[in-house]
C-alpha cells in the first residue's frame, strides 16, 4: 500500500501542476481529472474507501461535468470550434493517458501483491458517519453552501442567456 500512495502522490502532484501551467482549458481539465482520480485512489491506499469514492463521484464526476458544461458554454462561435478540434488530438492525450496508466498500474500491482491488509488502522468512514456530522454540528454550513451553489447555478444560467442573447442581436444586425 505504501507504493500505491507514494505513486498516487505523485501522479496528484504532477498532474495538478500541469493543470496549473497548462494555458488551454481543455488540457487543464483532463489533467484535472487525472489529478482528482489520483486522489481518490490515495484515499483508498490510506484504507478510506467511502472518502476515495466520495472523491470520485463528487470532484471527478459531478463537479467535472460542471466545468465541461462552462467551458462548452462560453465557447461559441465557429473558430474556436475548429481550433478546439485541433487541440484535441492524439498528442492532447498523451499526458494524461501516461498518468492515467501509471495509476491503473499502481491499482492493478497493489490488488495482485494483496497489501489490501496493510492499511493504516483507524476507524472505517461510513456513510452513516458523514451523514451525522454533516447533517449535525454542520448542518447550517451545509445549507449555506447549498444556497450558494444555487445562487451560482442561476448566475450561470442568467450569463449564458444574456451572451446567447448578444449574440443572437449581433447576428441579426449584421
Amino acid at each position: 500500500m505504501e507504493l500505491a500512495f507514494y505513486a498516487s502522490g505523485l501522479v496528484a502532484v504532477l498532474a495538478t501542476l500541469r493543470v496549473i501551467t497548462s494555458t488551454n482549458p481543455i488540457h487543464a481539465l483532463l489533467y484535472l481529472i487525472v489529478s482528482l482520480l489520483a486522489v481518490a485512489l490515495v484515499f483508498f491506499a490510506l484504507g478510506a474507501p467511502f472518502a476515495g469514492a466520495l472523491e470520485v463521484i463528487v470532484y471527478a464526476g459531478a463537479i467535472m461535468v460542471l466545468f465541461v458544461f462552462v467551458v462548452m458554454m462560453l465557447n461559441l462561435n465557429a473558430a474556436v470550434t475548429a481550433r478546439e478540434r485541433a487541440w484535441l488530438g492524439p498528442r492532447t492525450w498523451v499526458g494524461p493517458s501516461v498518468l492515467a496508466a501509471l495509476l491503473l498500474v499502481v491499482l492493478l500491482a497493489t490488488l495482485q501483491h494483496g497489501d489490501i491488509g496493510r492499511v493504516i488502522e483507524g476507524d472505517t468512514l461510513t456513510a452513516k458517519a458523514v451523514g451525522m456530522v454533516l447533517f449535525g454540528p454542520w448542518l447550517v454550513v451545509v445549507e449555506l453552501v447549498a444556497m450558494l451553489l444555487l445562487a451560482a447555478l442561476v448566475t450561470a444560467s442568467h450569463v449564458g442567456r444574456s451572451v446567447s442573447r448578444e449574440a443572437d442581436s449581433g447576428r441579426d444586425g449584421a
